[in-house]
């Protein structure tokens, strides 16, 4: 008897099925980050408006309201949204694309074309940078590095975002890679069942 023609294994659904669940928690952890940071612009140009009414008014007041600190508050904030959003723009393909032909070609090409960015290019990307940062991070931290204009703030803290944002970077790198694999692993359009029966099925 000639054995017929195995499907799937349960170990590999349930393999696939974990590396979706995966993909998708790792997705809400970078929407949340993403949702949640927008509001630092917002706060961003508030602290900028302050600061130069601020400069201002020291001239005919005397009085000293602006200060150092509020203007390395208005780039920690912009490292946090440009850093920390950087995930979150991948997820939601956000990022700016150079080419003209990737926006006519078909899905499954799409996901070739990032699936191959993706582990070509963006994970050795994000270990190369989170590698390099680590010991400046660190050097900061050992010497509690602070501004050196007086009144700043201190430099360690938001050098530490460095390193998180190239982890986040890393994780949603690894979440495309599954996501561009499972529309790869779908039925292409009019391939049929390999035991030569069923109808053709379709591609999503």
């Amino acid at each position: 008897m000639v054995a017929g023609p195995r499907g799937p294994s349960k170990n590999g659904d349930r393999r696939v099925t974990a590396l979706q669940r995966i993909s998708a928690a790792i997705d809400r952890l970078n929407d949340r980050i993403g949702s949640a940071i927008q509001w630092l612009a917002l706060v961003m140009v508030v602290i900028g408006a302050f600061n130069a009414i601020a400069r201002y008014a020291d001239q005919y007041t005397g009085m000293s309201l602006s200060s150092n600190a509020y203007l390395d508050l208005q780039w920690y904030f912009f490292s946090l949204i440009f850093l920390m959003g950087s995930a979150y723009g991948l997820n939601h393909d956000y990022h700016v694309r150079v080419d003209v032909m990737y926006a006519r070609l078909g899905r499954r090409a799409r996901a070739w074309i990032d699936l191959t960015g993706s582990v070509l290019f963006l994970v050795p990307f994000a270990v190369l940078m989170f590698w390099i940062s680590w010991g400046w991070v660190v050097r900061s931290w050992t010497i509690l590095e602070t501004s050196a204009d007086p009144g700043g703030l201190p430099r360690y803290p938001i050098k530490s975002v460095v390193l998180v944002s190239f982890l986040l970077l890393l994780l949603q790198a690894l979440s495309q890679i599954v996501k561009n694999a499972a529309i790869l692993a779908e039925p292409v359009r009019g391939s049929a069942r390999a035991d030569g029966t069923g109808s053709p099925t379709e591609t999503v």
